[in-house]
């Protein structure tokens, strides 16, 4: 990638995240990015929608790479969420509720409206989800759960940034983080789920013998 390329989405990234896709003009763009008109087009010829996708993919590896540096040092998911969502209240105060999420910010303006850059949020949404699964699951919780456990962490984090810039109060992310923290706390006491019992040989022969049919496992509720 060239150094203009990096400047473009560099500077679009940091518009982006403090005052949406909509609200960016091309002109301001390249001015932040101290960069010829023209290149823009040159290094994306679709112009700021495909700048903007790879914007979006671009900022989404970037933040991405905060699930390690919150996970990597703490002693337990739990501490873990504790760390980002705490993160989160703090980097909103320090920047006077201007930086949030920067897919989220995007996603709320375009998901109706722009199809291309609606995938490349669901993408980046997805990857992180997939990062926060694999921390759970490795922390314990089963496979499935540790998916509904990142969704539901992610969830709280993204609601609560929106509501902490509308309201210019960190409150809500501390909240959240609070509710997330329960939720992995949880999810890690209930462990695995029991084994079913396996039924005894007697019981399936009497049951043979009693209905004078061979007997058949129970499928999704259906016998």
């Amino acid at each position: 990638m060239t150094d203009t390329k990096d400047r473009l989405i560099g500077a679009s990234a940091e518009l982006f995240r403090r005052q949406g896709y909509t609200g960016t003009g091309v002109k301001q763009i390249v001015e932040m990015a101290s960069a010829p008109f023209a290149s823009l087009y040159h290094f994306f010829p679709g112009g700021k929608t495909e700048l903007g996708a790879e914007t979006i993919r671009w900022s989404g590896t970037l933040y991405g790479q905060l699930v390690d540096a919150f996970f990597d040092p703490a002693p337990d998911v739990v501490s873990a969420i504790e760390a980002a969502f705490a993160g989160a209240a703090d980097t909103l105060r320090d920047t006077d509720y201007a930086d949030a999420c920067p897919i989220a910010t995007v996603a709320l303006e375009v998901a109706s409206t722009n199809d291309v850059l609606r995938e490349a949020t669901a993408e980046v949404f997805e990857s992180w989800i997939v990062a926060l699964a694999a921390r759970f699951g490795g922390a314990g919780i089963p496979g499935p759960q540790a998916r509904e456990v990142a969704i539901a962490c992610l969830s709280l984090l993204e609601g609560a940034f929106i509501l902490g810039r509308a309201t210019r109060d960190a409150i809500h992310v501390e909240v959240a983080g609070a509710a997330a923290s329960t939720i992995v706390r949880s999810a890690l006491e209930q462990g695995p789920p029991a084994p079913r019992p396996r039924a005894r040989s007697g019981l399936v022969a009497g049951s043979e013998r009693s209905h004078g049919r061979r007997s058949r496992p129970w499928r999704c509720g259906l016998a």
